[in-house]
């Protein structure tokens, strides 16, 4: 690493866990950070010095990283509410000069370095793969909402370009994206399905291009002669979700509920279950449900692993036996590109005391938060922090409570987490989950997630699949809260 340093004349180096979409789940063929740490993670990048890795995650993958790091990482495990990027600027020296892939970060990131001696690379030095796409696109039946402006805009984010165009491609696990940019002008929308094309464009156009740096890349914004920076309305408009959206949505929370009914079903049915079997045939009950591909990596977790709040090896050594709990935190797309995420735990045989008082915990934290009358995604996740903190001892809520959802399994707005972004009002029309969770590392991990949308000012769940009553104790849930059960089935 250090020749590498020399060689491109600098003394530091980010790697950045997105592609050249910066997208949230790139193929792990295309994540430099995974190539350069071993780390499998969605989210974190590293920072190579002189001397040391560095590997930044935040709290759902600290353990997970300690596991896959490869020897000699430095692993910085982030707290809550702590800024990775913050801790990133501590490190550097700023007389000293830092490596970024132009093309792997957005302009607002690279800005955020403002007053540090940056030198913008064309060519990610650790990974420059770029997974083929496919342009072959599938035109869903949720009428798209036209975007009305006077500006031209040029559109990067692929999920507000899928939104606005209606299209969307399933050829690529874990996504209905399409892969393309758009160019709002005059009404017409202009799609560049070739970045070649888009660039080309760009450099001939000499008037004002109107762009969302959080979503530009920096390589893409350098292009522009007359760049102008507004916040995306596009990503306000599609957090409400039409009727129609929503009619798409509850029926394809219904086939996930039928795909997750089915492995509860089959986890009961048979004995000695690896997580990689339950995997393959949850996959196979989500096919038989009409769905057009998982939304996300599926996590089948058994005892310990559950307590990984992203783990997603689904290994074929670990195996459900008696009295053991499985974390199974899935989703799909269906016809309309919409995706759904929902998570149940199950036990097989008997429950153990202490396994029913943290699931009864962790559904006490939803229903509180289900029923709150709470306005913004900040004081959900207060909420459920009040109820789990510090309750159990050696349990922790470590993460926020929930995430927009959409075309991407993660949407913002909304949020739910302490955030500035989550202090804004959830909107009637908005879906998101609630999903919180205990875990400990020596014993096992739960977390029970709905994924929800507010209508009339209440919260409803599209999420009919219901709890385990075994796993419940009844003399920890409050008499309200055993009314507001009362609207969710109890298996």
């Amino acid at each position: 690493m250090r020749e590498l340093l020399k060689k491109l004349k600098i003394d530091y180096l980010l790697v950045n866990s997105t592609n050249e979409c910066l997208v949230e789940y790139s193929e792990l063929s295309e994540n430099a950070r995974y190539k350069l740490t071993g780390f499998s993670g969605s989210t974190g990048d590293a920072l190579i010095t002189s001397d040391k890795i560095y590997l930044f995650v935040d709290g759902r993958y600290h353990i997970q990283a300690e596991q896959e790091a490869k020897r000699g990482i430095t692993v910085v495990k982030l707290q809550l509410g702590q800024s990775q990027d913050k801790e990133i600027r501590k490190l550097i020296d700023k007389n000293k000069i830092l490596g970024i892939a132009a093309k792997k970060v957005s302009q607002a990131r690279l800005e955020s370095f403002k007053g540090f001696n940056v030198k913008l690379l064309d060519v990610d030095p650790i990974n420059n793969y770029t997974e083929p796409h496919s342009d072959k696109y599938y035109k869903v039946s949720t009428k798209p909402r036209k975007f009305k402006t006077k500006d031209t805009v040029l559109v990067t984010n692929l999920e507000e370009v899928s939104y606005l165009t209606g299209y969307r491609d399933f050829s690529k696990e874990f996504s209905s994206k399409i892969w393309a940019k758009l160019l709002v002008k005059d009404d017409d929308y202009i799609l560049f399905t070739d970045n070649k094309a888009c660039e080309d464009y760009l450099k001939l156009y000499d008037k004002e291009i109107v762009v969302d740096k959080n979503t530009i890349s920096a390589y893409d914004y350098s292009l522009i002669k007359k760049p102008k920076h507004k916040p995306s309305k596009i990503k306000e408009l599609k957090s409400k979700k039409t009727q129609s959206e929503l009619k798409s949505y509850k029926k394809a929370f219904e086939m996930t509920d039928k795909a997750m009914m089915g492995i509860r079903d089959y986890i009961n049915s048979k004995n000695n279950l690896s997580e990689y079997a339950i995997a393959a045939r949850l996959k196979e009950e989500f096919a038989l449900a009409g769905a057009k591909g998982l939304s996300f990596k599926s996590i089948v977790a058994i005892n310990q692993n559950s307590a990984l709040a992203h783990y997603s090896k689904s290994s074929k050594n670990v195996k459900l036996k008696d009295g053991d709990l499985v974390l199974i935190d899935c989703g799909a797309y269906f016809e309309d590109g919409l995706a759904t995420d929902i998570t149940r735990v199950f036990v097989k045989g008997e429950p153990s005391e202490l396994q029913k008082e943290v699931y009864t915990m962790v559904l006490k934290a939803f229903l509180k938060a289900f029923k709150s009358e709470a306005k913004t995604g900040y004081q959900l996740d207060k909420i459920a922090h009040r109820v789990l903190d510090d309750k159990i001892d050696g349990f922790n809520f470590s993460h926020g409570l929930g995430h927009g959802i959409g075309i991407n399994v993660h949407e913002a707005p909304p949020a739910l987490n302490q955030s500035k972004i989550a202090k804004t009002t959830i909107e009637n029309g908005m879906c998101f989950t609630i999903e919180p969770g205990l875990y400990n590392p020596e014993y096992f991990g739960i977390r029970l997630e709905n994924s929800c949308y507010k209508k009339g000012g209440k919260i409803y769940s599209f999420a009919k699949m219901g709890y385990e009553g075994k796993l419940i104790n009844y003399d920890i849930l409050t008499k309200q809260e055993k009314e507001w059960l009362k609207d969710f089935k109890v298996l």
